[in-house]
């Protein structure tokens, strides 16, 4: 079955080291998958006021988000957690009242930190707002990324990283087989 995965990044750094690890991530993905960057840095801070004329990002975000089989949430930890640009995310999909994009689409969270707890605490408030939107959320294996082990000086994803991201997506492609509605 060809799968449309869509990943939303969570650092909007032009150089962020989440891009570094979700691009490789995405390259590990099988043929038949379709994998799709989604934009979030466009969305205006979610107003309920806002949806009598939506914004055309959130109408763009809203159809990219729907032709989605699955998603890959791959986030930064600020203030030990989520940064504003997922949570809004978040928030823009779950709205209008009864039109959710969330439910029953799988997701793997993953967290990149310079920092040896790895964006935890990040990664599951993502997971617990998810849950709350009726996804299903991957619970093994977990995607905690210190990234300075798992970068290079040259900026790219170690061999070492690259074998357990294999070893994740793979597991990722297995539960959206077993989850998508």
């Amino acid at each position: 079955m060809t799968k449309n995965i869509g990943i939303l990044v969570g650092s909007l750094r032009k150089d962020s080291l989440n891009k570094i690890v979700a691009k490789k991530l995405a390259e590990l993905f099988p043929a038949d998958a379709t994998v799709t960057f989604i934009e979030i840095g466009d969305l205006p801070v979610y107003n309920e006021d806002l949806e009598e004329n939506a914004p055309e990002s959130y109408t763009r975000f809203r159809k990219e988000m729907k032709e989605q089989d699955a998603y890959v949430f791959i986030t930064p930890e600020y203030n030990r957690g989520m940064p504003a640009s997922l949570k809004n995310a978040i928030d823009v999909g779950s709205r209008p009242w009864g039109e959710s994009i969330w439910p029953g689409k799988p997701v793997l969270v993953g967290s990149v930190s310079p920092s040896g707890i790895s964006g935890v605490l990040a990664n599951h408030q993502i997971r617990q707002s998810l849950v709350f939107g009726d996804s299903p959320v991957m619970a093994q294996p977990e995607l905690y990324i210190d990234a300075t082990k798992a970068i290079g000086e040259d900026g790219q994803v170690v061999p070492g990283t690259v074998e357990f991201l294999q070893t994740v997506t793979d597991a990722f492609v297995a539960f959206i087989d077993k989850n998508a509605k």
